[in-house]
């Protein structure tokens, strides 16, 4: 695929030019930003926001690049989040997988808040996002040093399912995390995963088998966690909708769903501790709309 085309984005219909207008920073957003980029002008700021955004919408037009829900900071507002800085300051050589991390906004916002970079890693299917990363907070891999590997996590050389680890292997090695090319190494070894508007991508087996998937790659000390938040809907089924000019056509699992899923088809019964809270949400683009999200965490007991 060349930087030209469109990506395959099954559950995204439309793709609408960029409207500037939807730039909304929060204050607490805006904190952020000008604390990493060290930019304190909102005006350049903003310009400097947008012009990322216009690389990134060419690699891939996905709605939270247009909708600008890049720029929020996502991570501390899920339910668990507290639970993974704790992970990040209190057990020996913990491990951060960001899925489907787009620029590393998340990554950035636990590790500033005490995660250790050095253990953080990302992923995603478009590697040019991780490099905008780096021009978008104004960093280097030698001033950030937080981990990439580029690819489609539904090919198995970059992830392929296995099943959730046990106690008997809590105590494997965990690989150099300098020489990753595969997130298959870190099999049982990750603390905690996180996974943003990522799983309503896919339809609702792609969502199983990633489900399981990553489960594959939580460690079995008690406490890890995978957690995140996406479009969700009270009872499961297909979300079709127009929202703010993007046709959207998604899979959306209900708490119900998704909490069975997880306890007892991913994992055995009684194996991990399922959270999650259907809301409907603020669109964040300064309208009335609101939008249907599922919040949600799964921890290892």
């Amino acid at each position: 695929m060349t930087n030209r085309e469109h990506p395959k984005i099954e559950a995204q219909r439309t793709f609408p030019p960029l409207d500037e207008n939807l730039y909304n920073l929060r204050p607490q957003d805006a904190a952020f930003y000008k604390e990493l980029t060290g930019i304190k002008d909102d005006a350049a700021l903003k310009q400097h926001i947008l012009d990322v955004q216009a690389k990134a919408y060419k690699v891939a037009p996905y709605g939270c690049i247009y909708l600008f829900l890049f720029t929020r900071r996502k991570l501390s507002g899920l339910p668990a989040y507290q639970q993974v800085v704790r992970i990040g300051r209190e057990r020996k050589n913990p491990i951060f997988l960001d899925v489907g991390c787009c620029f590393g906004n998340d990554i950035r916002e636990v590790v500033l808040d005490g995660f250790p970079a050095a253990r953080a890693i990302g992923t995603d299917l478009h590697h040019e996002l991780w490099d905008l990363g780096h021009e978008l907070f104004k960093s280097t891999p030698e001033t950030f040093t937080a981990h990439f590997v580029g690819g489609d996590a539904f090919n198995p050389e970059i992830l392929a399912v296995a099943p959730p680890a046990s106690m008997q292997t809590a105590g494997i090695i965990t690989p150099d995390l300098n020489n990753l090319t595969s997130l298959n190494s870190l099999r049982g070894c990750v603390s905690a995963i996180h996974a943003t508007a990522f799983f309503h991508l896919f339809k609702e087996d792609k969502q199983l088998h990633m489900a399981h998937a990553l489960a594959g790659l939580l460690s079995a000390e008690p406490g890890s966690i995978i957690l995140g938040a996406h479009t969700g809907a009270q009872e499961k089924g297909v979300v079709n909708q127009v929202h703010r000019g993007i046709e959207i056509d998604m899979f959306a699992h209900s708490v119900e769903s998704w909490t069975a899923m997880w306890d007892g088809e991913v994992f055995e019964k009684g194996m991990v501790k399922v959270d999650a809270q259907f809301i409907e949400i603020p669109d964040g683009a300064g309208g009335d709309e609101r939008y249907p999200m599922l919040f949600w965490s799964v921890t290892r007991l």
